[in-house]
């Protein structure tokens, strides 16, 4: 049993047991794969995939537990390799955060510039995608800390902790009508095009509740990933806008007004996400800290200690 036996076997998995593909993932020959493949089903005595002919269609039973121990295995070997550069270069390296845009363009700035102003030898990669995309590279091990607020909670693999509290907010072009309704009602928002995010982005579930609590149906016309793309589209009469108010920078949307509008919708919780097991270097609960301040490696390594049921 060697090492790129098990990252075969765990990216058959992630690549829907398409041998090409995984080829192509580990720049090997798809021969070199299938025996690979072989050689640990021997050694086990066990088929760890359910084939019809040559083609591979899932996990027999062994092999999905079989699964699970590799990814626990590649994971360590993972931290092993981080824990040494721990000491060895204990402010040199590479932190990886997975955000969605408006995380990165609105809520990280500031910690970001006080996080390189700390370290300036580690190499920040912020990686960009929606909340399911995070929660895979969290669990994937290719991001070291994830922060968005849909989909980061209840996954068993994954720990959060709150980073601050948000309220959607409606913006309209300066001269709107609906700057003269005070105070600002569900129902005469309901009345114009609403331009808001994407499902599963920026707290658009709660913002759906909302309305549905109401009995109101919006007219969503557009929606879309990013704050940026929906002000744009305010901007330019398409209707009026729904956005996390920490989106709205008055003196650069100047074209633009923000309603007062926080009675209307619920507090909304961005979140910090980490993987269980994850070894983290100091220099990441640093700028976790940076965050949020009551975050200090004590109390997240205390949260991330696996109970006596785990």
């Amino acid at each position: 049993m060697n090492f790129q036996q098990l990252r075969i076997i765990r990216e058959t998995v992630r690549r829907q047991f398409n041998l090409t593909e995984v080829a192509n993932a580990l720049f090997t020959s798809q021969s070199g794969v299938s025996k690979h493949i072989k050689d640990l089903e021997d050694e086990l005595g066990v088929e760890l995939f359910v084939r019809k002919g040559k083609r591979l269609l899932g996990l027999t039973e062994p092999g999905a537990e079989l699964v699970t121990i590799v990814e626990r295995m590649l994971l360590d070997a993972g931290n092993i390799k981080r824990l040494a550069e721990q000491f060895a270069r204990r402010d040199e390296g590479q932190l990886r955060i997975a955000t969605t845009h408006t995380q990165a363009r609105y809520a990280l700035p500031r910690v970001v510039t006080e996080f390189k102003r700390l370290f300036p030898r580690v190499h920040l990669v912020l990686l960009q995608g929606s909340p399911q995309d995070i929660v895979d590279l969290l669990k994937d091990g290719q991001a070291d800390i994830g922060i968005a607020t849909e989909a980061l909670g209840d996954i068993p693999e994954l720990q959060s902790f709150p980073f601050y509290s948000w309220h959607h907010g409606v913006i309209v072009p300066a001269g709107h009508p609906l700057e003269a309704v005070t105070p600002l009602t569900l129902e005469a928002v309901a009345e114009h095009p609403v331009v808001t995010y994407h499902e599963g982005y920026t707290g658009r579930t709660a913002l759906d509740a909302t309305f549905a609590q109401a009995g109101l149906v919006p007219d969503v016309v557009m929606s879309a990933l990013d704050a940026d793309v929906i002000k744009t589209y305010v901007e330019l009469g398409l209707g009026i806008g729904i956005i996390a108010s920490v989106a709205f920078d008055a003196p650069r949307d100047r074209a633009l007004r923000l309603l007062d509008s926080s009675h209307l919708f619920p507090s909304n919780t961005t979140v910090i996400a980490l993987r269980r097991n994850h070894y983290l270097r100091s220099y990441a609960y640093r700028f976790i800290e940076l965050c949020q301040p009551s975050l200090n490696e004590v109390t997240v390594r205390a949260a991330l200690k696996p109970s006596s049921d785990d």
